[in-house]
């Protein structure tokens, strides 16, 4: 996972509830989950403030496979998967999305 991967994701999801932009509102964190070990990272700032958005420079060490040449994060492990928290639980941004809908049109029912 990279930037880049990061956002072509908010591009495919834009409009479905699956970005931070469109779930922020209904209590969703940007976070991490590593799908070997299911362990679930908020996303943070490389000086570990909590981020709005998702961002790949927080997460530690043994996610990530590879650094720039200024030590930036540069790629995760194939297993790292972009998704939210919210109420202790990680969604997917497809799963996120769902959510996001579903609770909108209950509130204009």
């Amino acid at each position: 996972m990279i930037e880049d991967r990061l956002r072509q994701e908010t591009l495919v999801h834009r409009g479905t509830g699956g970005t931070s932009a469109e779930n922020r509102s209904l209590g969703f964190k940007p976070a991490f989950m590593d799908q070997e070990t299911s362990a679930v990272y908020a996303s943070c700032f490389a000086d570990g403030r909590p981020a709005p958005f998702h961002l790949i420079d927080g997460l530690p060490d043994d996610l990530v496979v590879a650094r720039d040449a200024v030590g930036r994060v540069a790629a995760l492990k194939d297993s790292v998967i972009a998704g939210f928290v919210r109420g202790g639980r990680f969604y997917s941004r497809e799963d996120a999305g769902r959510v996001a809908s579903r609770e909108s049109a209950q509130a204009c029912a």
